[in-house]
């Protein structure tokens, strides 16, 4: 499934949705693909994950080009036949 994405787009879930993220995370830094990774992050669901990112940033783990493997927005629309965020952050 992962060679025929454009993106990996991750609604709010538990283990196994952020597993799967952390997956592709990895597979980014690694070189096994090139496309997009985007957290939707309805109602907040997912600052909790994305201050750890930005922490371990902080603390020298993650090094500040790979923390911008992963964007995250808040809500996203269809447009132009493909699903975008309306509003995207790094």
């Amino acid at each position: 499934m992962a060679r025929e994405a454009d993106a990996f787009i991750a609604h709010p879930g538990g283990y196994g949705t952020v597993e799967e993220v952390l997956e592709m995370i990895i597979w980014s830094q690694l070189g096994i693909h090139k496309e997009p990774i985007g957290l939707l992050n309805v109602d907040g669901y997912y600052n909790s994950l994305l201050a750890l990112f930005d922490n371990g940033v902080e603390e020298g783990f993650i090094k500040p080009s790979a923390r911008h493997i992963i964007l995250f927005a808040s809500t996203a629309k269809v447009k132009d036949g493909g699903i975008g965020p309306t509003s995207l952050s790094r």
